[in-house]
């Protein structure tokens, strides 16, 4: 995270281009109204993006009563905003108080700007940051109070049970069980349609590297992808799961993001790969088991492969640039 005098130094450089200027008079806008601590530079662990896009992070309180909660959002400006593309909100928090953050409200928080219906309404030429980062707060703190509700609910009710052990040998089959794990914990399920393109192993030194791509029409279907790939403990337990990146066309707006998942650099490549092979609508993620010989900077050459070879085999590198690639099917 950034320092006090990195976003003071980012804000001036910003100042310095006429077309950011909006963008910067936000920012001190929004350090007024949460604080000078709140707005941070973004490090992007060593990943290669997309340098026209303006990036800084959020640090912000949940509402009363859950002050005591803080989360951290990204946000992602493109070029062209504010005057013809909204921004991009994506949730950094892995975790949101005591309870690990779900694929659902990462797909709610991406979808912010995306969607009127549950998220903010955007308007050409009207800076709208603070409007969307309220309606993730808002999201966030009745997520949260969701799961403080269900664990108190749990609570209560296996307090009950051992005050009253009879209860248990006739439970009502009509209802769920009270004290059993919140749906929090379940994974929602696969967006319908989506297909799998998994690649043949890649093995060096007895590091395995395994390519998988799919096709994507919206990035909140993103994090649910992934997260149905990290329930499966075969992926799990490799050392890198899930490294990552996607691009997807949302109307005239061309979303695109990577992660690197411990793997240095790694997601960055994977983005430069997308980008020269000019696929979009499409997620492709790497699984790295490491052997315990450590493999330099021929790694990379492993993780574009393998993430190549599953595009190939999906038929993606087939269709023509800046169109919908194969491997989604309705």
């Amino acid at each position: 995270m950034g320092q006090p005098d990195d976003i003071q130094q980012f804000v001036a450089d910003l100042l310095q281009r006429p077309d950011r200027e909006p963008v910067a008079s936000e920012i001190e806008v929004l350090q007024s109204i949460y604080g000078d601590d709140a707005i941070q530079v973004w490090t992007p662990n060593g990943q290669h993006l997309d340098p026209s896009i303006t990036r800084y992070e959020a640090v912000l309180s949940l509402p009363s009563p859950h002050e005591d909660v803080s989360i951290r959002v990204l946000v992602s400006l493109p070029e062209n905003y504010p005057a013809s593309a909204p921004p991009q909100l994506q949730l950094l928090s892995r975790y949101v108080g005591a309870y690990g953050a779900d694929a659902a409200l990462f797909g709610e928080v991406l979808r912010t700007f995306i969607s009127s219906a549950s998220g903010v309404e955007w308007t050409p030429d009207a800076v709208c940051v603070f409007d969307g980062l309220q309606s993730v707060l808002d999201r966030c703190a009745a997520w949260y109070g969701d799961r403080l509700s269900a664990e108190a609910a749990g609570d209560l009710v296996r307090a009950d049970m051992r005050q009253n052990p009879e209860r248990l040998a006739s439970p009502s089959p009509s209802r769920p069980d009270p004290g059993a794990t919140p749906a929090a914990a379940e994974i929602p399920p696969m967006p319908e349609g989506i297909r799998m393109f998994v690649a043949e192993p890649i093995q060096d030194r007895k590091s395995v590297f395994v390519g998988r791509a799919c096709s994507i029409s919206d990035p909140s279907e993103v994090p649910i992808i992934l997260a149905h790939l990290v329930s499966d403990r075969r992926i799990a337990r490799a050392a890198h799961p899930v490294i990552n990146a996607w691009r997807c066309q949302v109307g005239s707006l061309l979303h695109q993001d990577n992660d690197d998942d411990g793997e240095t650099a790694a997601g960055g490549r994977l983005a430069h790969l997308l980008h020269i092979l000019e696929v979009d609508n499409v997620l492709v993620v790497v699984t790295r088991y490491f052997g315990g010989i450590h493999l330099g900077p021929d790694r990379f050459k492993w993780i574009n492969q393998a993430a190549r070879n599953a595009l190939e085999l999906g038929g993606f590198l087939d269709v023509p640039a800046k169109g919908t690639a194969r491997g989604r099917h309705r």
